[in-house]
């Protein structure tokens, strides 16, 4: 069987979209797609990507929210000081046995975003 081999972009409306994607670059790390041949895409490090759909009254995100962002850190603790300390706020701490620790904030339009410290090893 065909398979894909990861994601490749993920798109989504927004109010102001080169405000919000300033907003990912200063305080999430990743930069905006590239238009011009000499900018670079944002390239992650490979690990596990969950593709999940959620039942429609989950109440895991916002139900005013067809989706939610999930990110991969490599320190929850060190990663929420530096959002915090630039007035992000953080909500929903929670650590999984076997699966890692978590955390939420939310972008400047509202937009549900998980972080997420796997488990090492």
């Amino acid at each position: 069987m065909a398979q894909v081999l990861g994601i490749g972009g993920f798109f989504f409306r927004s109010e102001n979209s080169h405000a919000l994607a300033e907003w990912y670059e200063t305080h999430l790390g990743i930069p905006p797609a590239p238009t011009a041949p000499n900018k670079q895409p944002w390239i992650s490090k490979q690990g596990v990507t969950i593709f999940s759909p959620f039942p429609k009254d989950s109440d895991y995100f916002p139900e005013d929210r067809g989706f939610m962002l999930n990110f991969r850190v490599a320190d929850l603790d060190a990663m929420l000081k530096v959002l915090n300390a630039a007035g992000i706020e953080s909500s929903d701490q929670v650590e999984m046995e076997g699966i890692g620790r978590f955390a939420r904030i939310h972008d400047p339009e509202g937009n549900p975003i998980e972080l997420w410290e796997p488990v090492q090893g």
